[in-house]
């Protein structure tokens, strides 16, 4: 049987909110199970839902195994526009409560290695100073991963290091790019290893020992890159390549082994004592630190409210860097 040409009109009336809010968590944690924990639901409850959903659409949406349950096709394009819909619903909820109750919400960010470990701390301390009531979710990856979430409402914003104009990456997705400071590269190692080793070393000086780099898909691989190219060096042979702050910084602990690193990142742990620095990059060397939102929609009134703390904390970070 031929499934019907639906209208926005009789398509509204045949979905429920509620069948689309339960496939989207079956469809984000690939469990029958989870999903009914999530909802607060008996799984044969989510079971006979997703069961409606599929009678609707003429079509399997899931796949179902020992594992748990994968989506088909057909779900994959059903879950690129359920995940726009919960997002909207998200922020609608964010705009209402903040209407009713002052500032509330829920505000999902992505950052990157060089405003976790200092930039984005400071950020969340002063936001829930002023509004307690935000719910704040912070997911760190790389770039390719988080620009993607922010285009479709997975996230609301992303912090770190902007990529390069020229880079594809820039301009794949309709997203604003606001820069807060320019950053440079400091070469850092464990000060167990290198404490009183660290006096005017050069680049060419450390290129054969063990390093840490970005991942080759980080836009920060590439800043790195640059900075050996411009030294007539090549990259080191022995590479470990993450962007984990704290596998980093563990490493290092553990090893002689140096990493490049944004110095808004590496001085609180320079300052704690676990690293050193052992050589400083030319001013500008890591590029611009900024924040990037969605082109085609306001912020949330939660979101505006971690921007303007978000440019406070970059502004007190300029005033205490030894470089200011």
């Amino acid at each position: 049987m031929r499934t019907p040409n639906w209208t926005q009109l009789s398509l509204g009336r045949k979905l429920k909110f509620h069948q689309l809010l339960v496939f989207d968590r079956v469809l984000e944690t690939g469990s029958l199970v989870r999903a009914a924990n999530e909802t607060g639901l008996t799984q044969p409850a989510v079971s006979k839902i997703i069961h409606e959903l599929e009678a609707c659409f003429d079509g399997p949406l899931f796949a179902r195994s020992n594992r748990g349950v994968r989506p088909t096709e057909l779900g994959l394009l059903l879950g690129a526009r359920v995940k726009s819909l919960m997002a909207e619903l998200r922020y609608l909820t964010d705009e209402v409560n903040a209407f009713h109750d002052g500032t509330s919400g829920h505000l999902i960010v992505g950052t990157l290695i060089v405003a976790s470990a200092e930039l984005l701390p400071r950020t969340i301390a002063a936001l829930k100073a002023r509004a307690p009531g935000v719910r704040v979710t912070v997911r760190e990856a790389t770039t390719a991963q988080l620009f993607p979430a922010l285009a479709s409402g997975d996230l609301d914003i992303v912090v770190g290091r902007l990529p390069e104009q020229a880079l594809p990456l820039a301009n794949a997705f309709p997203l604003s790019h606001q820069v807060l400071f320019n950053e440079s590269l400091c070469v850092v190692g464990g000060t167990r290893h290198w404490n009183g080793r660290a006096q005017a070393l050069r680049l060419d000086d450390l290129r054969g020992g063990p390093w840490i780099l970005p991942v080759p898909e980080s836009p920060s691989r590439l800043a790195a890159e640059r900075l050996f190219h411009e030294a007539g060096l090549p990259l080191p042979d022995d590479v470990v390549e993450s962007l984990s702050i704290l596998t980093n910084i563990g490493v290092m602990v553990r090893t002689p082994r140096v990493s490049l690193m944004p110095r808004a990142a590496a001085m609180p742990f320079v300052e704690a004592g676990l690293l050193c620095v052992l050589m400083d990059t030319p001013p500008g060397s890591f590029g611009d630190v900024g924040y990037s939102v969605r082109a085609d929609k306001q912020p949330s009134p939660a979101c505006a409210l971690f921007i303007e703390c978000l440019r406070e904390a970059s502004e007190a970070l300029a005033t205490a860097s030894p470089d200011a």
